[in-house]
């Protein structure tokens, strides 16, 4: 597969020979650039909690390839063996990730067209399965492009904008592109002046280790900060925008990584726009924050530092791995169909759904 061009990576495939899926580990990057097969479900569970494979729409990517791998190793000929070993199958990739709406959106998307096609063979049904998949893996292409067509009117043509990012919203989240890396290179690509802050994003440094390698590899106009550096630099004026990803988004708030609900009070206090761009397969509309289980990771991403233990032995530590930022602190999101604000346009996403 390889590094891919200056228009994108191409994070993870299905490979049909193996069968598997092959990703790039980003646990490695940007020290060492390798691509993994998960030959099984239990590896590509395990990719998924280590964070291999992470990034909402990546991760709705790998659920429906997970159920397709699934159902290609299945042994079973007969519907009902077959539908009771997918439906475990589901119940496994769903519990990964708890707080990341994308995954559920693959795993289920695959599983519906499973039960939707209960009179039919099962060869048939698992080969339909692994079409679906891989449907989802091409819209998202479609769909990160398309969000960066309707960011480009935030990048005027003579004017330089400088965004400030936190976390990683690029080609690693994603199949190829971005979102939020994606209106990036999108504005950069037509021809507009972009310089990026990317914050470091602890305790994972998702910013320093694949945004900045993202932007780097793709010529783009990028420097490093620490996440308390941002409200300086809003302070300073050198902050034209916020524009960040999502890994869920209700009617109510947006849950993105740890950090995003400080850059956006930072923001709104120094009148800076503040962006989201997601797919529309990121949206709970119909769910409040409230009812969203918030996930919260191993002690040891925040006691460990480059592999060595940077706080004292049996400190008690609080890792939750989002955090939840009301829209009223959100200027808008960028979608593939266009720029919404919630709650008022919610009967727009209703619609597009439908």
């Amino acid at each position: 597969m390889g590094e891919g061009s200056s228009t994108g990576i191409i994070t993870l495939f299905f490979d049909e020979a193996a069968p598997g899926v092959v990703y790039i580990d980003q646990t490695l990057l940007p020290g060492e650039f390798r691509e993994r097969t998960a030959f099984d479900i239990d590896s590509l569970c395990r990719a998924i909690k280590r964070l291999e494979i992470r990034g909402a729409p990546a991760l709705g990517i790998a659920g429906g390839y997970g159920m397709a791998l699934g159902a290609l190793l299945s042994i079973h000929d007969e519907y009902i063996a077959f539908r009771q070993e997918m439906d475990e199958i589901r119940d496994i990739l769903r519990a990964t990730r708890p707080t990341a709406v994308n995954l559920f959106y693959g795993i289920d998307r695959v599983h519906s067209l499973l039960m939707s096609l209960h009179e039919a063979p099962v060869h048939i049904i698992k080969a339909a399965m692994l079409s679906e998949a891989h449907a989802i893996a091409q819209e998202d292409v479609l769909t990160c492009h398309a969000i960066g067509e309707h960011g480009l009117f935030l990048f005027p043509v003579d004017t330089h904008v400088t965004v400030l990012t936190h976390c990683k919203a690029g080609a690693l989240a994603c199949k190829q592109w971005g979102t939020a890396l994606g209106d990036i290179r999108t504005a950069v690509g037509a021809g507009r002046s972009v310089s990026v802050y990317a914050c470091e994003t602890r305790p994972l440094l998702q910013g320093a280790r694949l945004t900045a390698w993202e932007l780097l590899r793709d010529n783009i106009n990028v420097t490093l900060i620490t996440d308390s550096m941002a409200a300086l630099l809003m302070q300073q004026k050198k902050v034209d925008m916020v524009i960040v990803g999502a890994d869920r988004i209700t009617s109510d708030a947006v849950f993105n990584k740890i950090g995003t609900y400080t850059h956006a009070i930072t923001a709104q206090f120094h009148d800076i726009p503040f962006y989201i761009a997601a797919p529309l397969s990121t949206f709970d509309e119909q769910a409040k924050a409230d009812d969203i289980v918030l996930e919260e990771r191993s002690p040891d991403e925040v006691l460990c530092f480059g592999g060595e233990l940077t706080a004292p032995v049996g400190v008690p530590v609080y890792n939750p791995a989002f955090d939840v930022t009301p829209h009223a602190l959100i200027s808008g999101i960028i979608t593939e169909y266009g720029l919404v604000t919630l709650p008022k346009d919610i009967g727009k996403i209703i619609s597009w759904r439908s």
